[in-house]
């Protein structure tokens, strides 16, 4: 490993252990943090309930059973109507049926997505009632799920279009009493947004504390080929304080999160999908489940997603909420709510300052404008990452130039180093001197390459789960939003898996010729293995990516190498042999060992 890398990987280090101090939580967040443990705890015994009225899942496809419907619920069950009546809904976007068992939706297809065997996206997963519920303890004692209840249509229309900028109203009632309680759906044409407004006409006095928990218990289907993969992305995630929380399961087990005070919206999503419950009222806490069933790693994974808010009725006896089902699409979510671009993973938190603006005005538009003209995203790929290094050349020609003269200094410093072998400090002096006499920058070919980190990082993290990419195919990559297996192995290698994939071949080997080009080479015949370190290191996390991130790197490291010949063309090795003898000189009386 020569100086520039090991001092380029040092600052590297030190800038991780620097982000590592700062990150760490302060007393105020270690006071939260136990805050909300308390909260959690308190929780526990509503969120097993929860748990119980919630479908389970099964090994062998991603059905639900459903229990049994109650049977004595007091004043709630006086619904007149016991018969299921179904009623479709189409928009511009959706494909929608709703049951009045639950006054919600049973099935949500999109219309412009398929999944990996090219059926229609089916968001929320199979279930004979609404997969959203409203639960709260009546001031008779009894655990109302509004989920299990049967509801009156107050429409008698059970087949509905709503196109453009048409907006339409399905509404259910479930009379209680003297009083009412009202589902009112609004639909728009051609938006990914559901308006729900639940309303407590005269019935507010029959709720215990006036508070109730609103929740998405549906469930979301597999829509990729590669469940295991989906299964890494899928999570619970909230907003609250302007902080985005994540509840991601990495391993089979169950677990909660829990959050209290404002809640700005809660969702479940999978890798591509997501739905979003945002209320306009006044929250008390949220909660959040997660379960994976079986090894995460494999294809037989399951996973299953929950997100609930407490909320207090308002004075106005109505609560509000803005729902959105739909792709993890960055524009799509920053039209439905400021702070929902939070789920499109562009990079770490720190960095979104950085990544959303360049996911946002450059990689979005630069691939939708040229995908619609050219219709192949494989091409648009490449172009991306030519444009890229093209932007980037500044740093990089600063970098290469700077390596190239750190090579050709290297048998003046190794002198040095020959020379001063029992004085460090001496030797450290003679080594900048050579430096400042050379003109050479030792941390010049280090910074350029940590100038552009914020670039690569953005880019690794969107274009593993951008949707711009999902199923479209380039050479014999059928999906570029996931592996381009080439071979299927009869076993799984640890890390690997059991398949090989083509692209990220293809990097690898560029690696390697890019650092013989670049003349990273070692002296030490015990060390010349280095140089192939990294690439399988590469290999062995790309092979389970998205063959178009191993597309774009695979592009980048094409153009790096064509540059790097460019610029070592280029560079006037004379004048610099001409200081670096000059030096010599000066160190010798007047005379030099010209270098082999």
């Amino acid at each position: 490993m020569d100086r520039n890398t090991a001092i380029g990987l040092s600052l590297i280090f030190i800038i991780f252990l620097g982000w590592m101090y700062t990150m760490q939580p302060s007393q105020e967040e270690i006071d939260r943090m136990k805050h909300e443990k308390d909260m959690r705890d308190s929780l526990a015994q509503l969120a097993e309930q929860k748990a119980l009225s919630a479908p389970e899942i099964t090994s062998q496809n991603d059905s639900f059973s459903n229990e049994s419907e109650p049977t004595n619920l007091g004043s709630f069950a006086e619904s007149v109507n016991q018969d299921t009546v179904l009623t479709h809904i189409e928009t511009d976007l959706y494909a929608f049926t709703f049951s009045n068992v639950g006054a919600g939706p049973v099935e949500v297809f999109l219309k412009d997505y398929k999944r990996w065997d090219d059926e229609p996206v089916q968001l929320i997963r199979d279930t004979v009632r609404s997969a959203y519920s409203l639960g709260f303890i009546s001031t008779e004692n009894y655990e109302i799920e509004t989920s299990k209840i049967v509801f009156t249509p107050r429409s008698s229309v059970q087949n509905i279009d709503v196109n453009g900028t048409d907006t339409y109203t399905l509404e259910y009632e479930l009379p209680v009493k003297t009083g009412k309680l009202v589902y009112a759906y609004t639909f728009f044409g051609n938006e990914y947004r559901i308006k729900l407004d639940i309303r407590f006409e005269g019935i507010a006095s029959y709720i215990s504390s006036r508070k109730v928990d609103f929740a998405f218990i549906g469930g979301l289907n597999t829509t990729e080929k590669y469940r295991s993969i989906e299964a890494k992305e899928s999570s619970a995630d909230l907003y609250a304080g302007d902080e985005h929380e994540k509840l991601l399961m990495t391993e089979a087990g169950k677990k909660d999160l829990s959050a209290s005070g404002k809640i700005d919206w809660v969702s479940t999503k999978s890798k591509f999908f997501t739905q979003v419950i945002k209320p306009a009222d006044m929250t008390d806490a949220a909660l959040l489940t997660a379960e994976v069933v079986g090894d995460i790693s494999k294809e037989t994974v399951h996973t299953y997603h929950t997100a609930s808010l407490t909320l207090p009725i308002p004075d106005t006896n109505t609560l509000s909420f803005d729902m959105y089902l739909g792709p993890v699409r960055l524009t799509s979510l920053s039209e439905f709510s400021d702070s929902t671009d939070e789920l499109v993973n562009v990079g770490y938190s720190w960095m979104r300052f950085f990544s959303v603006p360049l996911v946002k005005f450059l990689i979005i538009p630069f691939f939708e404008f040229l995908g619609a003209w050219i219709g192949n995203y494989g091409i648009v790929i490449i172009l991306f990452g030519i444009v890229i290094k093209l932007v980037l050349y500044p740093f990089t020609k600063k970098s290469f130039e700077s390596a190239a003269a750190m090579r050709q200094l290297n048998p003046e410093m190794q002198a040095i180093r020959e020379k001063y072998n029992d004085n460090p400090q001496k030797q450290q002096e003679a080594i900048l001197k050579l430096y400042k006499t050379a003109g050479v920058n030792p941390l010049g070919g280090c910074l350029p390459n940590l100038l552009q980190m914020p670039i690569l990082v953005t880019l690794w993290m969107y274009f593993q789960n951008s949707i711009l990419i999902r199923q479209k195919s380039f050479l014999w990559a059928s999906d570029l939003s996931a592996p381009d297996v080439i071979l299927n192995l009869p076993f799984s290698i640890p890390f690997i898996g059991d398949h090989i994939a083509g692209f990220v071949i293809l990097m690898a080997v560029s690696m390697i010729v890019q650092m013989q080009t670049s003349g990273q080479t070692q002296s030490n015949p015990q060390m010349k293995f280095m140089p192939y370190m990294m690439p399988i290191v590469l290999f062995v996390f790309f092979n389970n990516v998205a063959s178009g991130l191993s597309l774009y790197y695979f592009v980048y490291n094409v153009v790096s190498i064509a540059q790097q010949m460019l610029i070592n063309k280029n560079i006037d090795h004379d004048k610099l042999m001409k200081s670096i003898e000059g030096t010599g000189k000066q160190k010798n009386g007047g005379k030099t060992k010209k270098a082999k």
